[in-house]
């Protein structure tokens, strides 16, 4: 069987960087293909090629390179010798460009996203055997229509569930509510469960003006009003518990509803729903009857990645409702 053709696209990451003994601190390679060339293991997975689109660390990377990078694996995606793409991205903001791509992409050829936590030349380097299997995996017919993929630590993850949960530990995607999808081990890619399909929002770009707020004991409303005064076209408020909120922040909520600005509410809690339980001020009831969009089960940085992009093709509140309810 001829072999797939498998593209790297590197973003730069900790997976692209290397240690300096002197300093003691990380900085980037300069030739991604190094990342390939120190794999030999990959030539029998899969024929692979390597672009680099960008080097950066990942808390450097904007909506507008975050759009480009979209634009880009779709066009990819659409070449005739193009099996499945692998993107190697810093750990810190990875989940968010995993679920960005999740929602505008339908499913189809795997798309794979990875990183490590340890930069190439420390001990316990992580990069390589990420790289390597997220490869397999993008070679396997198994991830073929399952939507965007994280592989990190020989684990294979939905993009809308999975979040980084350590600061420094190669262990550190997880996916609280439901656990991995699938593994990894010396012989086969496993696929354990396949999520039910979510909403797919073909759009080639994203609002970049959407906040996100986190709630906490005796806070107020004068970031929620800074926020509508300076121009956002949306805010995504982590909510405490099943989406409860200080009734100081809710005049600022009314505001920004009275200005056309949707409100979605996330839980700051990472397992669970938000629901309205309760009636008082403030609480999740109260904030529905306001007209607050209630998002199911996603994390703040999501809810607000989907918000960016829904603005991109609707304002309409009856159809962002409907995409937040839904997976």
């Amino acid at each position: 069987m001829k072999p797939k053709h498998i593209l790297i696209m590197t973003t730069g990451g900790t997976i692209a960087m290397i240690e300096d003994p002197a300093t003691q601190t990380v900085k980037p390679v300069e030739n991604a293909a190094d990342l390939v060339g120190a794999i030999p293991q990959l030539k029998d997975v899969a024929r692979v090629s390597v672009e680099a689109f960008s080097n950066i660390p990942s808390p450097h990377l904007t909506t507008e390179q975050l759009t480009d990078l979209g634009r880009a694996v779709k066009e990819r995606l659409s070449r005739p010798d193009v099996d499945g793409i692998v993107i190697t991205h810093g750990t810190d903001t990875l989940e968010e460009t995993a679920y960005y791509l999740d929602l505008i992409l339908p499913p189809g050829l795997p798309v794979i996203v990875t990183g490590a936590m340890r930069s190439s030349n420390e001990l316990g380097a992580d990069g390589p055997i990420n790289l390597l299997n997220s490869v397999r995996t993008a070679a396997s017919e198994v991830a073929v229509d399952q939507g965007v993929l994280v592989v990190f630590n020989d684990e294979i993850h939905a993009a809308r569930f999975v979040t980084k949960t350590h600061t420094s530990n190669v262990a550190t995607f997880q996916s609280p509510a439901v656990g991995p999808i699938g593994f990894l081990d010396k012989r086969s890619v496993q696929i354990r469960h396949i999520p039910k399909p979510h909403a797919h929002i073909p759009v080639d770009s994203l609002v970049a003006e959407v906040g996100l707020l986190k709630m906490a004991v005796g806070m107020d409303d004068s970031l929620i009003r800074y926020l509508v005064q300076s121009g956002s076209k949306g805010i995504v408020i982590e909510a405490l518990g099943q989406g409860n909120i200080p009734p100081m922040v809710v005049p600022g909520i009314k505001d920004a509803i009275q200005h056309n600005v949707p409100v979605v509410l996330v839980s700051r809690c990472y397992n669970g729903i938000v629901q309205d339980v309760y009636g008082y001020e403030g609480g999740g009831k109260h904030l529905r009857d306001l007209g607050v969009l209630f998002s199911n089960g996603l994390n703040g940085q999501k809810a607000r990645i989907k918000l960016m992009v829904a603005l991109r093709e609707t304002v309409d509140l009856e159809q962002l409702k409907e995409y937040f309810e839904q997976e």
